[in-house]
This record gives C-alpha cells, sequence and structure tokens, in this order.
C-alpha cells in the first residue's frame, strides 16, 4: 500500500493533537518543535486534552527526549488550558 500524501499545516504557537493519531506523535511532535524553533518560536502550547492523561504522558516523555530543543514544559494555568494542555520553552 503506497503511503499517504504528507499534509503541510501553519506552524504556529499552538499545536492541537486532537486530530492526529496517538501512533504519529513520535515523529509530528519533534518536527513539529524543530519548525517552531526555525521560525523563532520561543513557547509553544501542546493541546492534548484532559481525558485520562495518557496523551499527556506521552507528549511530557517525548519532550524529556528531546533536551537540545525543549528548555522547560509546564502544564498550562487556567487561561491557557489547564491540564489540558502543556506550555514548551524552546531552547
Amino acid at each position: 500500500m503506497d503511503e499517504p500524501d504528507s499534509v503541510e499545516f501553519p506552524i504556529t504557537a499552538e499545536l492541537d493533537l486532537h486530530t492526529f493519531r496517538p501512533s504519529d506523535l513520535g515523529d509530528l511532535i519533534p518536527a513539529y518543535l524543530e519548525a517552531a524553533q526555525a521560525k523563532g518560536l520561543r513557547e509553544v502550547r501542546i493541546i492534548h486534552g484532559k481525558g485520562t492523561g495518557t496523551l499527556r504522558t506521552t507528549v511530557h516523555t517525548l519532550l524529556n527526549r528531546m533536551p537540545d530543543k525543549v528548555a522547560g514544559y509546564r502544564l498550562g494555568d487556567q487561561t491557557s488550558g489547564s491540564w489540558g494542555a502543556t506550555l514548551v520553552t524552546l531552547k
């Protein structure tokens, strides 16, 4: 079976994971953070939703594996998504 065509999307300071499959995150998040860095963004928000916390854990695990791109991260506050979003400070 042929690989599906890749879909381009604009790089903004926000990545909403609701439209992606969890199996895509291992490639998606590093590529997004690299593109965000190249665009000069210093902080981005990754929306993973509240749910059971599985997606949040996956996002945090991936962020921990990227010390060359990620200076730090924290859950959102009441105005930025609370525990349904992670704010990432890029290097």
